[in-house]
């Protein structure tokens, strides 16, 4: 009995500690937002948050407001869903909510990547170098001398050569504009030559159908069979043509992080393109009027397309278009590590308190791109919302009769705000240039596959 008592002590210390570190104990306490453990300790709401992220933020908000905390796969995240309060979560000081814990807890637990000292600073020369300015201009260029050599080859110059082709329509966007950014960001031989139009043509992509893992990588939710692929994923070797000591866990950090998101948003802008004529006409008729007044003419067997950043510059419609897509489609969820217990401010003056080790996160896709009041008709397609009458870009929207600042943030913002946007749009309305002057391409008529593509 004397034997059995401390082992039974100290059973119940641990059950009671491991209780704690699930999260079991927490409470609300006065001046904090309200809280929403969920039933199952540790995972709290995880999997319905993973299973339809919308529907449980609009549930969440519907019961609690426009602020509130949940636990997710062992983390307290509390969520903005007022628009009017984004500014206090954007401009906040770095000693108080920081991106760059998230980042690298998440490049750790997703590719099991850690950073090396100095990793942000060489990060950000980089994309300063490569990714603005002159830098990109040459890798716009080195692009699209990929991405035609990917749509064209085997394309015969001939008019008989010239036939109906079918694909599906994401298999078809996400090949060649995942291959085609990969060469001109990774490539290692100069633009132009021949040794990169042969790489240009044999890169395999890998990554269709993986990049579902993400998200459940993220909240470390994953099933065995799943978690085996993730492993796979980390020792990525499935890139030919290049040489391998290029091949790290860091490189596959940024191509994911540059390459992933650009094959589904080409997808889905071509298939809204096609879907509204309208659109396509608008897009073509601004696509002739560009290559006209650069002095090019398209023609069958003809040089390609020098499509400079210039011309790029020139798209309004296109651009457009481009930010609809996006609206309808980016959903990021942007999110900071609170790093001391802090007070966050509201639009309205209501003040909140937030706990040191906690999470603060605002979800745009449902509190700003689907809000009705801002975006009348937030579900349908409208390729000139981003214009006003003048054909200029269209900034100013309004909810409850204020101006929205952030009206729209598939990029995020702030010190979170994706440095390849500007690459990453250029890549998209690259890819449509190329569709619309020289495809002619539009969905199947099988009604059993309306996801195919045909084009000659």
């Amino acid at each position: 009995m004397e034997l059995l008592l401390p082992i039974l002590l100290g059973f119940l210390a641990c059950l009671v500690g491991g209780l704690y570190l699930l999260g079991v104990f927490r409470q609300r306490r006065p001046g904090e937002p309200p809280l929403d453990k969920g039933l199952i300790p540790w995972l709290g709401h995880v999997l319905e948050f993973r299973r339809n992220t919308l529907k449980f933020l609009e549930r969440m908000a519907k019961k609690h407001g426009e602020i509130f905390t949940v636990q997710l796969g062992g983390f307290y995240i509390t969520f903005v869903q007022d628009p009017f309060s984004f500014g206090g979560f954007v401009k906040e000081s770095r000693d108080k909510l920081d991106f760059r814990k998230v980042a690298l807890h998440l490049a750790h637990r997703v590719f099991g990547y850690k950073a090396v000292e100095g990793e942000r600073r060489i990060l950000r020369i980089s994309s300063n170098k490569h990714l603005k300015g002159e830098g990109l201009e040459e890798v716009t260029q080195a692009f699209m001398s990929n991405l035609q050599n990917m749509m064209l080859h085997n394309i015969g110059s001939a008019a008989e050569d010239r036939t109906w082709k079918e694909d599906g329509l994401f298999r078809y966007s996400y090949n060649v504009v995942f291959r085609a950014g990969y060469l001109a960001l990774f490539g290692n031989v100069p633009h132009k030559s021949e040794q990169r139009e042969h790489a240009a043509k044999h890169v395999t992509p890998g990554l269709i159908g993986e990049d579902q893992l993400f998200p459940r990588l993220a909240y470390g939710v994953l099933p065995p069979m799943e978690k085996l692929a993730a492993e796979r994923l980390k020792t990525y070797d499935r890139v030919k043509s290049i040489d391998m000591s290029m091949i790290n866990r860091y490189m596959f950090v940024l191509l994911w992080a540059s390459q992933s998101n650009i094959g589904p948003s080409s997808f889905w802008l071509l298939l809204f393109l096609m879907k509204h004529p309208e659109a396509m006409k608008a897009v073509k008729e601004e696509v002739d009027k560009v290559l006209k007044e650069s002095g090019q003419e398209v023609r069958p067997g003809g040089p390609m397309v020098n499509l400079t950043r210039e011309m790029l510059l020139k798209t309004p419609i296109l651009d457009s278009a481009v930010e609809e897509n996006l609206r309808l489609t980016a959903a990021p969820l942007l999110t900071r590590a609170v790093i001391k217990d802090m007070t966050f401010k509201m639009a309205d003056g209501r003040e909140y308190l937030l706990r040191k080790g906690d999470r603060i996160a605002i979800f745009p896709f449902s509190s700003v791109q689907h809000d009705p009041e801002i975006h009348p008709e937030p579900h349908s397609f409208k390729y000139d919302r981003f214009l006003n009458p003048d054909g200029t870009k269209k900034t100013d929207f309004y909810k409850a009769g204020k101006k929205v600042k952030y009206y729209t943030m598939p990029w995020g913002s702030g010190v979170s705000m994706c440095p390849g946007r500007f690459f990453a749009t250029s890549e998209l309305k690259q890819f449509v240039f190329l569709i619309v002057y020289d495809f002619g391409a539009h969905t199947s008529p099988k009604k059993t596959d309306p996801w195919s593509l045909c084009w000659v």
